[in-house]
């Protein structure tokens, strides 16, 4: 056992974590997905079904973090699944590094491995997702800039609310975000994006909302650690930038990245440890691994992630 885990680990708490996590997402989908109308076993069903997709790609991430970790000989948790008992059922899912990286191609292949193979799980699953999903009723979808969900249209909203008393008028529908996946897969398969979530679907993109995060170039974050295994010291003013972009799709976007700047900007922060070797370069196939990495980057971006119609 102790050449399958480290000495740290505590296999018991990851196991832990991992079964209540299996349980909050099923509870979440459950309660707040299934159609209340149908019997008890079909919405089990659909809610077990969402539980071990969302838990194959999260699964998938950190493990791929984790092997990647052990090959170069960096010390490594096992995963830490997040439960949460509301939302998606889960914030996620975390691995410690408890070891400096050795050199940048190490800190390239830890980083992007990842978000990598949680896309190898993510992307197969969007497309049998999208071909289970029915294509619902057309209905007129807010504008991505200055929609509904905008910070500026929302405080227009509330102004107008409490001063001049006009109650907003909302259908009432959901709109999960597109990305360039998403809609290719939509297109590609159904001829359409009006397409009623279903389990599969619903979890891959989850999937694909929880690879964006990461891949942001920002301090830690999987995106932070391939830009300082690029640029070094220079990849902090890079990610100070890029909470400027953040904050423009929360000002004109999506108020819904308010969480996501603070947790980046105040948790997270814009360093990045150094490697052991720093002087070692970067070599040229780890560029090309950035290179995939930052395009998948834009491929997963979702202006608007979640918005009401």
């Amino acid at each position: 056992m102790r050449k399958l885990f480290g000495p740290h680990d505590r296999p018991l708490l990851h196991l832990g974590l991992f079964l209540a996590t299996c349980g909050t997402t099923c509870f979440a989908y459950f309660t707040s997905a299934t159609d209340d109308r149908l019997p008890f076993a079909p919405r089990l069903k659909e809610s077990v079904l969402f539980s071990a997709c969302v838990l194959l790609i999260l699964g998938a991430h950190e493990m791929g973090h984790y092997i990647m970790a052990r090959r170069h000989g960096v010390d490594s948790s096992l995963p830490y699944f997040i439960p949460f008992p509301f939302g998606f059922g889960t914030f996620g899912a975390v691995i410690r590094i408890r070891a400096r990286i050795p050199t940048r191609d190490a800190l390239v292949d830890i980083g992007a491995a990842g978000p990598l193979a949680g896309l190898a799980m993510a992307i197969p699953l969007l497309f049998i997702g999208t071909a289970l999903a029915k294509v619902g009723t057309p209905v007129a979808q807010p504008p991505i800039v200055l929609g509904p969900a905008s910070l500026s249209s929302l405080l227009t909203m509330a102004w107008g609310w409490f001063v001049h008393h006009h109650e907003p008028a909302l259908q009432g529908v959901v709109f999960y975000g597109d990305n360039l996946l998403t809609l290719f897969a939509a297109h590609a398969l159904r001829g359409t994006n009006d397409l009623v979530a279903q389990p599969v679907l619903t979890a891959s993109w989850f999937g694909l909302l929880v690879t964006m995060f990461n891949l942001f170039p920002i301090g830690q974050l999987d995106g932070g650690h391939l830009t300082h295994a690029w640029f070094g010291p220079r990849a902090v003013p890079l990610g100070k930038a890029v909470s400027f972009f953040l904050a423009g799709l929360m000002a004109f976007c999506s108020a819904g990245w308010l969480p996501w700047l603070l947790v980046t900007g105040l948790l997270i922060g814009y360093r990045h440890p150094e490697v052991v070797e720093p002087d070692v370069p970067l070599s040229r196939s780890r560029k090309v691994v950035c290179a995939v990495c930052f395009v998948f980057f834009v491929l997963t971006l979702m202006p608007v992630p979640i918005s009401m119609g």
